[in-house]
Parts: C-alpha cells; sequence; structure tokens
C-alpha cells in the first residue's frame, strides 16, 4: 500500500513538473506573454528542466530541491493572479498555482518515507553506538 501511495507522489511531483514547465513555456512565448511576440521571461522555466531528470528518476535530493523552487513559482503565481490585467494570464497564474503546489506536495510527500527511514536510523545507531 504504502508503496503505490509513494508512486503516486512521485508521479504526481513528475507531472506536475513537466505541466509548470510546458505552462512558463507557452504563457510567456505565445498564449499571454509580457511583450507581443514573447519575452525572455520563458527562461524562467529553464530551472525546471534542471530538475527534469532527476525527478523522473525519484531521486530525494533532486525532489527536495524541487520542493523548494516550486515555492518560487508558487509565489509568482499568487502575485500574477492578484496583478496582471489580462484575463488570460491571470487564468494561467491561477494554473502555476495548482501546479507548483501539485509539486510541492508531491515531492515532499514522496521525500517524507525516506526522511522518516534515515532519521530512525539515526536514532537507532545512536542508541547502540
Amino acid at each position: 500500500m504504502e508503496a503505490k501511495l509513494s508512486r503516486g507522489w512521485h508521479l504526481l511531483a513528475a507531472g506536475s513538473l513537466i505541466g509548470l514547465f510546458v505552462l512558463c513555456v507557452g504563457w510567456e512565448l505565445w498564449w499571454a506573454p509580457v511583450r507581443p511576440g514573447g519575452s525572455l521571461l520563458a527562461l524562467k522555466a529553464l530551472p525546471l528542466l534542471f530538475a527534469l531528470r532527476g525527478v523522473l528518476k525519484g531521486s530525494l535530493y533532486t525532489l527536495q530541491w524541487t520542493a523548494m523552487l516550486s515555492l518560487l513559482y508558487l509565489m509568482e503565481g499568487v502575485v500574477r493572479a492578484w496583478s496582471d490585467l489580462s484575463t488570460v494570464s491571470a487564468a494561467l497564474a491561477g494554473v502555476e498555482i495548482v501546479l507548483s503546489l501539485g509539486l510541492y506536495l508531491g515531492a515532499v510527500l514522496y521525500v517524507r518515507p525516506a526522511k522518516r527511514a534515515a532519521k530512525q536510523a539515526v536514532t537507532r545507531a545512536a542508541r547502540h553506538g
């Protein structure tokens, strides 16, 4: 049961990461760019690309720092949902909020059992050491 749950969290994190990457690029180049014709703001998707391989492999280290990275995208989504005048851009910001929360929760909840096991191992070693 726990393995299925863990796999679900991993899939949520990976799917949200891919969705967030596509959203960031599409938003800033085609759907509702800051400047007509696209903008260099699409480069905000680059850090997500660096995380892709590790997240897909289920690397605990990568998932940990990607969870923290997702909070930057959450902040951007909240600010732009609140302040963008374009309804399309505000709607895309809402999607960014959902995807970044999905990435954060999926990553944190996937890593959680491994962190708990490591903490227990340290506790056991301290008792027997």
